[in-house]
């Protein structure tokens, strides 16, 4: 297999020390990120304060992360985690009426879950989608959604094991029995192409430091533009309002669009960083990253196959993302065995995640898998 990004690597001067696969966890660091975080530290060393400029950059990754997924600008907040995002939905739910279901799955992150549990204090009612295999079949939707589900959360790719679900197929059985339907993108924006427009996507949400190749404290919400207005989030914050710098402590508005769920100052060195990385995805493509990357899942597979190993992410390629997990019992320490060696990969309970990005050879992956093959059987 030829490698198609030998010009870009080059942008990821850790490559030169070491193998990271981690991208589902953390992306390496790349020299546009780096040089963006850089010129946010010189704004605050030269000039004290640039506050429109901050703002600016925060915008620009706005459109960057709309453009990345088909959105328009307006459809998108920033705030500083998943978690916020999702809360700032759940807010603005009514589960006052008879449609008062909450359906998410066993193989949310938790954090998802654990929101929607949190609305039961107002008055939700939450059901878990079990997983069957590692996998979610799509008739359990059908079987679980319902005339009184309000909002249905899925994830699109499993953080465990790099599932990757039929968002179409999932969004038109929802939207058939009246709910709208959540998607965490966290394991997948950046690595899977995503269209929220022809996915018919209602709520969608990731943070930037996994396959998006940015850093900690920055998310963005896509809320579809005729929905938005019609939400009002008990989660708020000056930034929500429609003149912020009104300063009128006594008048609760909400802004156009899904700036109505922003809250406070935005985290701006993350906007920088933000405004880089996905600037650089858009400008490779995320069709060529997702093409590639299916590659890598067949080397993958099939070498953890060849060495013994036990792939615990779907065979099926098409069900597949960046993420393959092997079957390690004490994943944690296999992982410290393997940074020592200079391979960077990620555990989850009892897997090991080799969770490769553009950058990645092939040779990398065949390397991380036999340094998992040597490990001893204790582990």
């Amino acid at each position: 297999m030829t490698f198609p990004f030998a010009k870009e690597r080059e942008y990821f001067p850790i490559l030169n020390e070491k193998i990271q696969l981690s991208s589902c966890s953390q992306s390496a660091l790349g020299r546009p990120v780096e040089e963006a975080i850089a010129a946010y530290v010189d704004t605050l060393r030269y000039t004290g304060m640039d506050w429109n400029l901050w703002m600016d950059k925060v915008e620009e990754a706005k459109g960057q992360f709309a453009r990345l997924i088909n959105a328009s600008p307006e459809e998108i907040a920033v705030l500083s985690s998943v978690s916020d995002c999702a809360s700032s939905v759940a807010t603005a739910l009514d589960f006052s009426g008879e449609r008062n279901q909450i359906v998410t799955t066993e193989m949310d992150f938790p954090s998802i879950g654990h929101v929607w549990l949190a609305q039961q204090k107002r008055g939700a009612h939450i059901q878990f989608i079990p997983a069957a295999d590692s996998v979610i079949p799509l008739e359990y939707y059908s079987q679980s959604v319902n005339e009184q589900t309000l909002i249905t959360s899925i994830p699109h790719v499993s953080y465990y094991n790099g599932f990757k679900q039929d968002v179409r197929k999932i969004a038109d059985i929802v939207h058939e029995k009246g709910s709208y339907l959540f998607v965490d993108a966290y394991q997948s924006a950046g690595s899977v192409a995503i269209d929220v427009k022809e996915m018919d996507i209602d709520f969608l949400t990731a943070g930037v430091q996994k396959y998006m190749l940015g850093i900690p404290g920055i998310a963005f919400l896509y809320v579809r533009k005729e929905l938005a207005e019609k939400l009002e989030p008990v989660v708020t914050g000056w930034f929500g309002r429609v003149s912020p710098f009104a300063f009128d402590i006594k008048h609760l508005d909400y802004a156009q669009g899904a700036r109505r769920f922003e809250t406070g100052t935005p985290p701006m060195i993350n906007g920088y960083a933000a405004a880089a990385s996905i600037g650089l995805l858009n400008e490779i493509g995320v069709e060529r990253i997702e093409a590639y990357l299916q590659s890598l899942s067949h080397t993958a597979i099939s070498y953890a196959a060849e060495k013994g190993l036990r792939v615990m992410s779907p065979l099926d390629l098409s069900q597949k993302a960046a993420n393959t997990a092997i079957y390690i019992p004490q994943a944690s320490k296999a992982e410290a065995i393997l940074k020592k060696k200079g391979i960077l990969v990620s555990a989850r309970n009892d897997v090991i995640r080799i969770a490769p990005h553009f950058y990645n050879t092939e040779d990398e992956v065949k390397a991380a898998i036999d340094a998992l093959a040597e490990l001893p059987a204790s582990l």
